[in-house]
């Protein structure tokens, strides 16, 4: 309903526009210097001049959203943290207690449901303070309310050089907020205008609109103010400053105290009531301002996760500014994936795997999606998430691409012998086929068949003959042999995974990777297998947990890869949608195929490199991984609704670099590998996790992927001479003489295997 509007300032006429912009004139002859009416007399040229300055004045206020405050919340609704310029959350006058829209009237502008925008009343009244000595503010609530808009939209274009505070302005300045004040009471109703009002007003201590202010000071919502709450923060406005009820309690007392006698005195409270809120002392639960990822103690390296996702995307701004400002400032729900329950579980298993305040700073960390959609449902690590520089500080995330926060990726060691599996199974071969893995020697001039190269071959060796380079390695003297294919990827086998790649088409390998999404962390380029051979077992680029955990979520979910997604929805204040990255789940590897690799990799943790981490009752997929020296170490694993990498390794310069005669809790571990930490910690966090996501079973592969051919003739040994370590500083590693069993109480038959980038040779160059 359209507001009543006082006669005297009808802007309708041209006498209208004399009378709104020169009554107080009128009323009293003259004007101090500093109110809020110029100093013009109502005479002749003079009259005519200060209509036509009136008249191009603006006439409409163009009001734009206050900024608000941003809110991530994780798949049940609670809030993850929350972004903001200003911190203010919007609410309509019937989310606010009637205590404090009485008060800020009382005090602010008793005549505010009487005028029409300006009060000749309450000019008066300064004018004659003014003349005694003293001093009053003679704006409305209407022009106060105007005042803000302005503020806000010159913050938001940035412009915040052009903002004038009280003394500063000039006449024009306080005679155009007149006008425009008259025009928007000709728009809105009073209600429109004091919900405004009470929105976008500072409370102080960073509190914008009363709901924040409530909330902050009180932690409560503004419909559930008190009367002596309401009259506390009605009196704020005025100074915030001044009357802080953190910094300044007796001044802030002492208004509210006003505010109470003036509610008293325009009959909005009984006598009673006055004085049993005059009675009760203040009482405030201040609430911290949590502002940003530092505060999201849950899952900060999420939180940034999301932000990078936002502040990455042309959908939020063509600018990284733009996008900032659409984050902190959009009033935005974020819905996002993660599910608290796995994150808690996941937080706390890393803090208990190595605590941040370790000497060795040692760096760990867990990350799962949930095959079939991509979703990320925990994403967790042992460091405190923060930019200064202490032990144990960090806001490098662990589980995620350069580009979305993280560093460089770490080298993946045997957790990429899947690829060269799952291609073995893609060109038709049986896993129980044998090869022979007692070949060490890959001359210079060995032809792999690689058919996306112009020379359809790539030439790469492990020969002691060339430069930098010497014999495959495995961990076990006694795994120079003949075997499955399932049994060399079952107990991770270096040899066996070259002599299977021998036989394959190493364009078919990089066509594997691209169909699990494994790329550079650094740059997001596809990995190739055609340009260093040491690619098979862990070398090449270095990828990031969440790429291998989502890659491994392709097999769990029968082929289908998805991209991995942090986001469900983006809503304004307004309830506009905005786009979210999509999961674009599709088949990208035959069912059959990952079938057969979820066939193979359940007996990893049935009697091979990861035996005994699996779950009681749930199937498990699962490979370990080791680099060099215990620099990094793997364990990826998956049931059917759940994919987890699990990660602990170097990360820092100055920390421990290799895991190499290496006391964890007590323990003494000649080397490290996937199985003896990261293994354990995947399966002390999954076994809580699936029991949110408990059930599923995988498919059984194909009779044809189990047929058992014969085997093929044995090859006369290789001349070659006795194994030659690795140059230094990397000297090829001898993982598997561990002497220490694993933590796990059941014993392990078939360690981990896995050579690294570092433990295989530099590429000899390609061969015309």
């Amino acid at each position: 309903m359209a507001a009543l509007k006082n006669p005297l300032f009808d802007t309708a006429t041209t006498l209208g526009k004399i009378l709104g912009f020169l009554a107080v004139s009128a009323i009293c002859g003259v004007l101090v210097a500093g109110l809020m009416v110029p100093a013009v007399a109502v005479t002749g040229t003079t009259a005519s001049n200060s209509i036509s300055f009136f008249d191009d004045l603006p006439g409409e206020l163009k009001i734009d959203a206050p900024a608000q405050s941003t809110e991530v919340l994780a798949n049940d609704g609670s809030v993850l943290a929350t972004f903001y310029d200003q911190n203010r959350q919007q609410v309509g006058l019937d989310a606010m207690s009637p205590f404090i829209k009485d008060g800020i009237v009382a005090i602010e502008d008793s005549r505010f449901y009487e005028h029409g925008g300006i009060d000749s009343t309450g000019i008066l009244r300064a004018l004659v303070a003014t003349a005694q000595g003293g001093r009053q503010g003679a704006s409305t609530l209407t022009q106060q309310y105007v005042n803000n808009v302005i503020i806000q939209a010159q913050e938001a274009n940035g412009d915040t050089a052009s903002i004038k505070f009280g003394d500063q302005k000039t006449v024009g300045d306080k005679v155009r907020e007149m006008k425009l004040a008259i025009a928007l009471e000709k728009k809105y109703s009073k209600d429109d205008i004091l919900r405004g009002y009470l929105n976008i007003v500072y409370f102080a201590n960073g509190a914008y609109g009363i709901e924040a202010a409530a909330n902050l000071y009180f932690g409560v919502s503004a419909k559930d103010l008190t009367l002596p709450q309401a009259a506390l923060l009605a009196g704020v406005v005025n100074w915030p400053e001044h009357y802080d009820p953190i910094n300044e309690p007796a001044n802030a007392l002492s208004r509210r105290n006003t505010v109470l006698d003036k509610l008293l005195q325009s009959g909005k409270i009984s006598q009673a009531d006055h004085d049993a809120a005059i009675a009760t002392p203040v009482a405030l639960n201040v609430q911290p301002n949590k502002q940003g990822c530092t505060s999201a103690a849950s899952a900060p390296y999420f939180c940034a996760y999301i932000r990078q996702v936002i502040l990455n995307s042309n959908a939020y701004g063509s600018t990284p500014e733009d996008r900032q400002k659409f984050l902190d400032r959009g009033g935005l729900t974020i819905k996002t994936t993660l599910d608290p329950r796995l994150q808690t579980a996941a937080q706390n298993q890393v803090n208990d795997t190595q605590p941040a305040d370790d000497p060795n700073q040692k760096g760990t960390s867990l990350v799962t999606v949930e095959p079939g959609t991509g979703k990320i449902l925990a994403m967790a690590q042992n460091t405190t998430y923060s930019n200064v520089d202490a032990l144990g500080n960090t806001n490098l995330n662990f589980n995620v691409d350069q580009g979305d926060g993280g560093g460089s990726g770490f080298q993946p060691g045997s957790t990429m012998k899947v690829v060269t599996f799952a291609q073995w199974l893609n060109e038709g071969h049986s896993m129980n086929e044998v090869v022979d893995a007692s070949k060490r020697l890959y001359p210079g001039n060995f032809p792999w068949k690689a058919t996306c190269l112009p020379d359809k071959h790539y030439f790469g060796a492990y020969d002691p003959a060339e430069p930098g380079s010497f014999l495959l390695p495995n961990d076990e003297p006694g795994d120079y042999q003949q075997m499955t294919v399932l049994k060399g990827i079952t107990r991770s086998i270096n040899t066996a995974t070259f002599a299977s790649a021998a036989k394959l088409d190493l364009c078919g390998l990089n066509k594997v990777g691209e169909d699990m999404g494994l790329h550079d962390a650094t740059d997001g380029t596809p990995l190739d297998w055609t340009s260093q051979i040491s690619s098979l077992i862990g070398g090449g680029k270095n990828v990031s947990p969440l790429t291998m955990a989502n890659g491994f979520a392709t097999f769990a979910s029968g082929g289908i890869f998805c991209n991995p997604i942090g986001i469900v929805s983006i809503t304004d204040h307004q309830n506009k949608d905005y786009p979210v990255p999509g999961a674009d789940c599709k088949q990208t590897i035959k069912p059959d195929v990952a079938a057969g690799v979820n066939y193979a990799l359940q007996n990893v943790v049935k009697e091979g490199s990861g035996y005994g981490l699996g779950l009681p009752g749930t199937p498990v997929g699962a490979k370990t991984g080791t680099t060099d020296g215990s620099e990094q170490t793997w364990f990826i694993g998956y049931t059917p609704k759940l994919a987890t990498a699990s990660w602990w390794g170097y990360w820092k310069e100055g920390a421990t670099r290799y895991a190499l005669d290496y006391t964890y809790k007590g323990k003494f571990y000649p080397q490290v590998d996937g199985a003896y930490i990261a293994g354990p910690q995947w399966q002390s966090y999954m076994k809580q996790a699936v029991t949110f996501y408990p059930g599923g079973t995988f498919n059984d592969p194909p009779a044809s992927m189990l047929a058992a051919p014969s085997a093929p003739r044995r090859q006369a040994p290789n001349p070659a001479p006795a194994p030659v370590p690795a140059p230094t500083p990397a000297p090829a590693p001898d993982p598997a003489q561990k002497s220490a069993p694993a933590p796990d109480p059941a014993p392990k038959s078939a360690p981990d295997n896995a050579a690294s980038p570092e433990s295989a040779p530099a590429t000899a160059p390609a061969k015309p």
